[in-house]
């Protein structure tokens, strides 16, 4: 638990891209090893952002899936109402992974019954007309200027391909 690794039971892990920072954390491991190649995907557990922060610190993709889309069995929980399995890939392969791992399981409670659906439909080679929600409150105080500039130039190349950037609000984030 943690958001950088350091504190493992076997031994810190490192960011494959620069070794003086963490890879995130909990699912640092997870991120890592996909990011420096040693594995093709891998699983991570998810409550509040474990999959997804060492995902982005480690430059791949991070999936937190919709709660009880798949099965918990065999995790040790941390905070059990907002635990969630999910997969670290290089790339939107991640539907891929969630389309192997998802569906109701009898052995966990919480897991959703119902027909299985396939996640790789929601993959399309172009952005056109694909509205991108981008929050208010992500650029205030505190901002990197570097950050900042990155995300103003993939909202222009988003809207240089067609997708609609809409300004919304989270208040509470």
């Amino acid at each position: 638990m943690g958001g950088s690794t350091e504190n493992s039971a076997l031994a810190k892990t490192t960011n494959p891209w620069n070794i003086d920072c963490v890879p995130g954390g909990s699912s640092g491991g997870s991120a890592a090893a996909v990011s420096s190649g040693s594995a093709i995907w891998a699983l991570g557990s998810d409550t509040g952002g474990s999959i997804r922060q060492p995902a982005s610190f480690c430059g791949v993709v991070g999936l937190k899936p919709t709660y009880g889309n798949v099965s918990r069995y065999g995790l040790i929980a941390f905070a059990s109402s907002l635990d969630q399995i999910g997969p670290v890939t290089r790339d939107v392969t991640a539907a891929l992974v969630l389309n192997a791992i998802s569906g109701y399981d009898a052995k966990d409670s919480t897991s959703i019954p119902g027909a299985r659906v396939d996640y790789t439909t929601a993959l399309v080679n172009d952005v056109q007309n694909l509205k991108i929600g981008v929050p208010k409150e992500f650029f205030g105080e505190g901002l990197n200027s570097e950050v900042r500039k990155a995300i103003e130039e993939a909202i222009e190349t988003y809207k240089k391909l067609g997708a609609e950037i809409v300004e919304v609000s989270l208040p509470n984030s």
